[in-house]
């Protein structure tokens, strides 16, 4: 990768974020598509996250993705926000636009784009959806225009009904949205005929690999089980589900696919996601050495 006083710039920005994969796979496509463009990590404090967008608009950066633990508080620094990133109230992609700065939010059509590229047709589909927590809202209110039903599953259950109301309030009366409470006797009943399971807590998340949100005799063989985390790769959730044969899909093919749809909000090119998908592996196996 040449860099010239023409190559735009684009990174992420979080804390912590030496651990990211998103280096690897942006550049991995930025090479692949030929584009004078170059992905950097940027680590940020809260304190210090409003001179970073202001240093974006100022260094003329086309974009920034956005992580933990700014993906709402950068909203208030932002000239517009696209329709999801309003309805979500929180943003993971910044385009620099002439100096207008437009946050939108990817995950939810990350999750859907993973979804389908691995023949996971969502619509007409109920989906039960664990957690209520910022990945949950932002997936939900992308796969709630989809399926026929979305059943949020959260141990508190007052934050799950504050989700389904804000998902009937913007999608309207048409929107089947339920809340109940995350319990051994509320999975036992959604999962008897739920067709999409989406794990969008961080039960599994390294270091506590061994716990599982969802005991495996509630799992079956028609269910597709979809974990949000990726790391590790393959949870106990997602070994389990496997071993009575559902179908699963881990948390890196989002990561990609949300990535994917930055770098096509950035360049206006459509991403090439199989390089990212390699890249991510390969990230994936170097951290792990």
């Amino acid at each position: 990768m040449k860099i010239s006083g023409r190559t735009r710039v684009c990174g992420l920005i979080g804390d912590p974020v030496e651990h990211s994969l998103s280096p690897s796979i942006q550049n991995a496509a930025f090479r692949s598509l030929g584009l004078d463009y170059v992905y950097v990590v940027l680590r940020v404090s809260k304190e210090s996250l409003e001179d970073a967008i202001l240093g974006m608009r100022g260094l003329g950066f086309r974009g920034l993705n956005v992580t933990m633990p700014h993906k709402i508080d950068v909203t208030r620094h932002l000239d517009e926000l696209d329709e999801t990133a309003k309805n979500v109230g929180s943003v993971n992609t910044i385009l620099n636009r002439n100096g207008l700065l437009i946050g939108y939010t990817t995950d939810g059509i990350g999750a859907l784009r993973a979804l389908r590229y691995n023949g996971v047709d969502p619509s007409g589909k109920k989906i039960v959806l664990l957690g209520a927590g910022g990945a949950s809202r932002s997936v939900s209110f992308t796969l709630a225009k989809e399926a026929s039903e979305i059943v949020i599953l959260n141990r508190t259950v007052e934050k799950a009904e504050r989700l389904a109301n804000d998902l009937t309030f913007v999608l309207g009366d048409g929107a089947k949205v339920r809340a109940e409470g995350l319990s051994d006797g509320n999975l036992k009943k959604e999962l008897v005929d739920a067709d999409v399971l989406v794990n969008a807590t961080s039960v599994g998340m390294h270091p506590k690999e061994e716990e599982t949100p969802v005991d495996r005799h509630f799992l079956r063989p028609k269910l597709v089980v979809f974990d949000l985390v990726y790391e590790p790769f393959e949870t106990r959730l997602l070994r389990e589900a496997r071993e009575v044969g559902a179908r699963t899909l881990d948390g890196l093919a989002m990561l990609v696919h949300q990535g994917a749809a930055s770098i096509e909000i950035w360049t206006g090119v459509s991403a090439p996601t199989e390089v990212m998908m390699k890249a991510a592996l390969e990230g994936l196996a170097e951290a792990k050495r």
